[in-house]
């Protein structure tokens, strides 16, 4: 499933490319096809993000969009291909350079048309976005001290903590040696800065890289150059190979229905 970072990216196209203009919305595969005709034809006014969620404002109506594991935008300029298959949505305007744009939407789970209050609604209950300005931390943190619940789990809450998934969750928890089974209750507020803060940093990161990466130099094979996928990461689907820490196997246990990735040396209980 797409992480925050990759919808603030996706928020960040859109409103660069759409924004300002009327669109023309369609729903080829028709299972869009009332919401396609509410939006179609009005200018857009901006695409932003919070968390997993993709929200596209035309006037007071939302476009509501969560990409859930298998959904996926594919944008491109001039006249679009033929619209085959299971294709959700698509948009198409005049773009910034007077060239045709157009993206297609397939596989959402959410994919609808919503008024302020039911946005509103949405947004009361996730928790922070680390990518957001003025993103408060605290809020997070009262839930996590508040819980019995493993770390590895709340993080992937997003009530608690809104955009972080299966990659970060594992490996923001290895960066700062933190066992995933250790209560929330025992987060102290000193190691919840760290991890808050680091979260911000590696989620800007990945905004700007357009991918995931939270190794440091030193501890990667090659240590310069072009950064290699198998060099991305400290735990994160690599179980069964040396920590790059202390060379003992990472390991993988199901947790909240995801593959949790560490090193149980490095994140002793």
């Amino acid at each position: 499933m797409p992480e925050g970072h990759t919808l603030y990216r996706l928020a960040r196209e859109q409103s660069a490319l759409f924004a300002g203009r009327p669109v023309h919305v369609t729903s080829p595969q028709g299972r869009f096809d009332a919401g396609a005709a509410l939006l179609d034809g009005r200018v857009l006014d901006e695409v932003f993000s919070y968390g997993k969620h993709l929200f596209a404002r035309f006037g007071s109506d939302h476009l509501h969009v969560h990409l859930g594991l298998y959904g996926a935008y594919l944008t491109g300029t001039g006249t679009p291909p033929p619209a085959k298959g299971a294709l959700r949505m698509r948009w198409e305007a005049a773009g910034p350079d007077g060239l045709g744009v157009w993206t297609d939407l397939r596989g959402p789970t959410a994919c609808e048309v919503l008024p302020e209050p039911e946005v509103a609604a949405i947004l009361d209950r996730l928790g922070p976005d680390p990518l957001r300005p003025r993103a408060d931390g605290g809020r997070a943190l009262r839930r996590i001290a508040a819980s019995r619940t493993a770390i590895g789990a709340l993080l992937m809450d997003q009530s608690v903590l809104a955009g972080v998934g299966n990659v970060y969750r594992a490996e923001i928890l290895f960066r700062h040696r933190v066992s995933p089974f250790r209560p929330g209750r025992a987060v102290d507020e000193a190691l919840w800065a760290q991890l808050w803060a680091d979260l911000v940093t590696l989620m800007k990161a990945g905004v700007r890289m357009g991918r995931i990466v939270t190794t440091r130099p030193e501890d990667r094979t090659r240590r310069s150059g072009a950064i290699r996928r198998e060099d991305a990461h400290y735990v994160y689907r690599r179980t069964g190979l040396p920590c790059r820490i202390c060379g003992t196997e990472v390991r993988t246990e199901v947790m909240v229905g995801r593959n949790l990735h560490w090193c149980p040396t490095c994140q002793a209980v």
